[in-house]
């Protein structure tokens, strides 16, 4: 057993919602969560959503914005260019969450003016990806080692209004996944 030899950026859990009207159509709500418990900012929490409920427009919440900055500098502004923009402005939040991995799991935000809620059930067996920085889809300048665990539902609320669309079945790698998951133990690294 060796060490992986690139610097650890952040760890944590970071389970997303991807819904859509249609199999395959344009997603209408996009959630984005982390819970770091590591990160060059320290830990914290935030959620990144885009959606019907938003007005089409990018909202975010955290406890700990330097953190949130951070990973908009790196690792989401990687996934998503559109959150590389730091003019969006980050909105105070109180964070909580209830169930399991094996039977539901709730996210639960608590601001000023929004209370949502982000629930994942009808879970599937989990599978482990790891990625080296520089590999993957467009040569992804970080890595990830992660625990996916499959949501075939999902629900996503924000001050008493359900999202639009639902989540869809995929496959990765020859086993059942889908457009929302679960995403623990999930870390990030790059090269040193």
């Amino acid at each position: 057993m060796s060490a992986d030899p690139n610097r650890v950026l952040c760890c944590g859990e970071n389970p997303f919602i991807r819904l859509s009207d249609t199999d395959g159509g344009p997603e209408t709500t996009v959630a984005s969560f982390s819970r770091n418990v590591l990160s060059p900012a320290g830990p914290g929490h935030v959620l990144y959503l885009k959606s019907p409920l938003t007005e089409g427009k990018w909202r975010i919440w955290s406890d700990n914005i330097a953190m949130t900055r951070c990973l908009q500098k790196t690792i989401q502004g990687m996934l998503n260019p559109e959150l590389a923009d730091l003019d969006i402005p980050v909105e105070e939040a109180d964070f909580d969450k209830d169930g399991d991995p094996d039977r539901f799991y709730t996210e639960y935000v608590t601001a000023e003016d929004a209370r949502l809620s982000l629930t994942w059930f009808d879970l599937g067996d989990p599978l482990m990806i790891h990625t080296q920085p520089g590999s993957g889809p467009g040569q992804r300048p970080y890595g990830v080692n992660t625990v996916l665990i499959p949501a075939a539902g999902t629900r996503l609320v924000l001050n008493g209004a359900e999202a639009p669309g639902r989540t869809w079945s995929r496959e990765r790698e020859g086993r059942p996944f889908g457009t929302s998951a679960l995403a623990f133990c999930e870390s990030w690294t790059e090269a040193r």
